[in-house]
């Protein structure tokens, strides 16, 4: 899905496991969050705004009242939440050219898991396991997250120009500005409508 008057798309999925495979699943996420280098490869693809997957297991699900039945499921399930920018096309080839390993680490104890590798049948398996996001929050709807980076690094250079600038003549300053503008020409991109794609 994306959102259509900005440059976040969001893209959800939901896949069942067995209950036995829960527990594995559980410690590789725990090994995850506390190895750092592992989570190297998922950080620098710098399109991604974020990307979580949460483990719900069959008797967890919530009840609005003790009138409501309790759920009888077969399955745990994992979901999986993401932002990031680009297309849906796009973003599915990345994962699984940069992070197909770990995806196959996350989602092999899914049922009729293909394997990141080749893309097409990754692609079929996330679109049959996918559901569409009507809300979801960003803070910069009309930017990317290389255009939040951008911004930073424009404020920055800005902060050391007025700086240094307080006692120079005209001409100084001149220069001073020449430099700023010259250093920050390529983080000076446009925010705005997202392209077209699927």
């Amino acid at each position: 899905m994306t959102n259509i008057t900005g440059k976040t798309y969001a893209m959800n999925a939901i896949t069942p496991m067995k209950p036995w495979k829960t527990w594995i699943l559980r410690g590789f996420f725990f090994l995850l969050g506390h190895i750092k280098p592992l989570q190297a490869d998922l950080v620098n693809l710098s399109f991604i705004h974020f990307a979580r997957w949460v483990v719900i297991r069959r008797d967890s699900f919530p009840r609005l009242s003790a009138a409501q039945p309790a759920e009888d499921l077969q399955y745990d399930y994992l979901l999986f939440f993401s932002n990031f920018n680009g297309t849906w096309n796009q973003y599915i080839d990345a994962f699984s050219a940069v992070l197909g390993k770990g995806l196959n680490l996350v989602w092999f104890w899914s049922e009729k898991y293909p394997g990141a590798v080749p893309v097409t049948p990754f692609k079929q398996y996330i679109a049959r396991v996918q559901f569409e996001t009507d809300f979801y929050y960003t803070a910069y709807p009309h930017a990317t997250t290389n255009d939040v980076k951008a911004a930073h690094r424009v404020q920055q250079a800005l902060d050391t120009l007025a700086d240094g600038s307080g006692n120079t003549s005209p001409a100084e300053f001149e220069q001073a500005y020449v430099r700023f503008l010259v250093s920050v020409q390529r983080d000076l991109g446009s925010t705005g409508l997202a392209p077209i794609g699927v």
